[in-house]
């Protein structure tokens, strides 16, 4: 299938794309990566009657040190981030979960603000993002500012971003000493929607966890934070009575749901099932 007829503008600054949003509103869309939006187009899910292309806007693009947290622009490229050793090194569970999305193909394209804007709940870099504490920045008329990404997504493909405004960029926490992440998940073939999968983040000390941040995706309509799991494994070595503790800990914060691919109770039964690997990868650093 084709698209329907729309107009196209690649502008060469934030405040001419910006002004495009302004003049057209709910008419106008962005195109970064366009791995979700071309589609989308094509089978006429979407039609708008302005894309603007924003790939010119090099500045949106790259990843820099900045003290104690990495700045990812929104048009940085999947390829990019599961290459870089900035990423390796200050965000290893960024650097985990990059060859988990899609397929090599996707991610030369797709772009990290890209996939954060959409928010799909099967997505694995916005839970990620919540496990680490990043925050997102969003740029309007009235300048910037950041949200927290437990803040940005807010439902079902449904952010924090207002109208008129663009994402342009993620801010994340360097890793502390003595921080360990792990990320897992479970897919019918690699590089297929995730049916369930977890990002995790934590403070080990001699086997014995501490600040443990479980966020599931693919579970629900958002990323998942499971604050009982985690609140089950505060000051606990990891062994079967504490994982054991945590697993039963999920019933309280995920509620997963039926679809074509996976039942709410198979889901169930892989988040515990992940949530012991995960912990067990942690302990064993």
């Amino acid at each position: 299938m084709k698209p329907s007829a729309f107009n196209y503008a690649k502008p060469s600054s934030v405040d001419e794309v910006l002004g495009l949003l302004s003049e057209h509103g709910d008419e106008a869309t962005i195109l970064a990566g366009g791995q979700s939006l071309m589609p989308t187009m094509n089978m006429r899910l979407s039609a708008p009657s302005l894309v603007i292309d924003i790939n010119g806007l090099v500045d949106l693009s790259g990843i820099s040190s900045d003290g104690d947290s990495l700045r990812i622009g929104a048009l940085t490229r999947h390829v990019e981030i599961e290459n870089s050793p900035e990423i390796a090194k200050h965000a290893p569970l960024i650097a985990m979960a990059m060859p988990s999305i899609a397929h090599p193909a996707i991610r030369n394209r797709g772009t990290m603000g890209g996939s954060v804007a959409m928010a799909d709940p099967a997505a694995e870099l916005p839970a990620c993002l919540c496990a680490l504490g990043a925050e997102i920045e969003i740029t309007g008329s009235g300048g910037a500012r950041k949200v927290a990404a437990t803040d940005f997504f807010r439902g079902l493909y449904d952010t924090d971003l207002g109208d008129g405004e663009i994402l342009t960029a993620i801010e994340i926490p360097k890793i502390s000493a003595g921080y360990r992440s792990a990320f897992d998940e479970l897919a019918r073939r690699h590089g297929d929607y995730a049916m369930c999968g977890v990002a995790a983040h934590a403070k080990v000390d001699g086997g014995t966890i501490s600040d443990l941040r479980l966020v599931f995706f693919a579970v629900g309509g958002t990323p998942v934070a499971a604050a009982s799991a985690s609140a089950a494994m505060e000051g606990q070595s990891v062994d079967d009575n504490s994982i054991a503790a945590a697993q039963a800990a999920l019933e309280e914060d995920i509620s997963p749901f039926d679809d074509l691919h996976c039942s709410a109770t198979l889901r169930m039964h892989y988040a515990k099932e992940l949530t012991k690997h995960v912990l067990t990868t942690l302990a064993a650093g």
